[in-house]
């Protein structure tokens, strides 16, 4: 089957990169530029957002970052990334949570909104300081998100989390320190920060 993996290397296509590197699945990379291919045809017509990353799998598209690494788990099935039975609940639990409370925490209090506590009512997560707490409560449960072993959860959330440290968009703590210890020394995420990498520093000699 064809896959074929639309991305830009400063972008949230590291986190997919990352996770076709654990699938190990050959894949073919078609990079966009953000003003000009990723907002035109024919990639239009592949995600109307315009936004990546994207995959296009055997003519199947899928977009949104967990969405696609949940889809790649399940569709590279020798490569152990999806959740047993005992693993689903936390497995999901996790997807779930990054790319939605997580995600919006994180967003508005970049954009400099900052809900008071009548709206903490309505938003999903609250406040950011609970929503922080609730995910330093996630990685310091278990080794890794969904249990005792790496899933593709870890890949996306923990994806989350790495940024969120580096970039100062979550606090340093040390249970995501311990955390991302563990998984970011894996050897796919290596390689895929390496090809990527490789990529800027490509399109920075060029111009």
């Amino acid at each position: 089957m064809a896959l074929t993996f639309y991305t830009n290397p400063m972008s949230r296509g590291r986190i997919v990169r990352w996770m076709l590197e654990e699938v190990g699945a050959p894949y073919e990379t078609v990079v966009l530029d953000y003003a000009t291919t990723m907002k035109a045809e024919p990639y239009l017509s592949i995600n109307p957002m315009g936004k990546v990353p994207a995959i296009v799998h055997d003519g199947h598209v899928v977009t949104e970052c967990a969405a696609i690494c949940s889809y790649l788990a399940e569709a590279f099935p020798e490569a152990g990334l999806a959740p047993t039975v005992d693993e689903r609940a936390e497995y999901y639990r996790w997807m779930f949570y990054a790319a939605g409370p997580a995600e919006q925490a994180v967003t508005n209090r970049a954009m400099g909104f900052t809900p008071t506590a009548e709206q903490g009512r309505m938003a999903g997560y609250g406040s950011f300081d609970l929503m922080v707490d609730t995910l330093e409560r996630a990685v310091s449960a278990h080794p890794f998100f969904a249990g005792e072993r790496f899933t593709a959860v870890d890949v996306y959330a923990g994806s989350q989390v790495a940024w969120g440290v580096q970039f100062g968009s979550l606090p340093k703590r040390a249970a995501f320190d311990d955390y991302l210890a563990r998984v970011l020394a894996r050897p796919a995420y290596q390689r895929a920060g390496e090809i990527d990498d490789a990529l800027i520093a490509a399109a920075a000699a060029a111009g």
